[in-house]
């Protein structure tokens, strides 16, 4: 049910894949509470066209951007600012890529050049996308900008490989920025970490399957769904957490304080 909590508010979304994605449940979720909205990915992946489908849904235009890229980050933002007249309120960070994940490399034997590519697309992009909002004045004052995580980056699951260490940087980038942002403009900066949600990227890790039962039990109040994260993601766009920085928040059902749960000794004890 929408609340009309982001009634007048404009954002920028990154990541929508297809509909699996929670970056496009939130853009769904976002436009139902008031939200206007941009959509970016990049270029490979607007290629698959799917994007197309949910721009339509939710009336907002596709711009391509490499994260990678100053020039196309630039670009964004002031596309984003000629459309919406001024400033933007929110952004999602909802950007991941490992070829090391990919090519089945195990976190032991990881190729360093595309190591370098994981931790500059999944981490770094965040900076990027931050300092290029900061240069170009285009976030308002307690403005909002949330990234996804994954607890990963802080316990070791071993065939999520080098993204927990990708997952660690961004963290910390949105901590550090949060705080410069804080400062000048009181632009709110934070992390949700997720419970393991199907989505077609999240699918693509080794044991993706049995681990997201082992999760479900061990959530008391089980795994938390990709429309349940853009719920909450809304709540952290809209002006009710003004003063919710630099944290990274779980929204995992419980799982990340639970330390078992009678379901899994119950399992072991079969």
């Amino acid at each position: 049910m929408p609340y009309n909590l982001l009634k007048g508010k404009k954002g920028i979304i990154f990541g929508a894949l297809d509909d699996k994605s929670i970056a496009w449940r939130t853009a769904l979720r976002c436009h139902e509470e008031g939200a206007q909205l941009v959509l970016s990915n990049a270029p490979v992946a607007l290629r698959m066209g799917e994007i197309n489908k949910l721009a339509e849904a939710v009336q907002a235009p596709v711009i391509g951007a490499d994260v990678t890229s100053m020039e196309d980050l630039k670009k964004l933002f002031e596309e984003s600012m000629t459309h919406f007249g001024g400033g933007v309120d929110f952004i999602l960070h909802s950007i991941g890529m490992s070829l090391n994940v990919r090519k089945g490399k195990h976190y032991t034997e990881l190729d360093y050049a595309w190591n370098q590519k994981t931790l500059d697309i999944s981490a770094m992009s965040l900076h990027r996308v931050l300092r290029t909002a900061w240069e170009l004045d285009a976030i308002n004052e307690w403005g909002s900008v949330v990234a996804l995580t994954y607890i990963a980056a802080q316990r070791v699951f071993p065939d999520y490989n080098e993204m927990a260490d990708a997952k660690s940087l961004l963290e910390a980038v949105a901590r550090n920025f949060g705080y410069h942002y804080a400062k000048k403009k009181k632009v709110r900066v934070n992390t949700v970490s997720q419970s393991p949600t199907r989505t077609t990227a999240g699918s693509g890790v080794k044991g993706f399957d049995g681990f997201i039962s082992y999760a479900e039990k061990m959530s008391p109040l089980g795994n938390a769904t990709g429309d349940e994260c853009a719920a909450y993601l809304a709540t952290l766009f809209s002006d009710l957490t003004r003063m919710v920085t630099m944290q990274n928040l779980f929204h995992d059902g419980g799982f990340s304080f639970t330390g078992v749960t009678q379901e899994v000794v119950e399992q072991m004890e079969k």
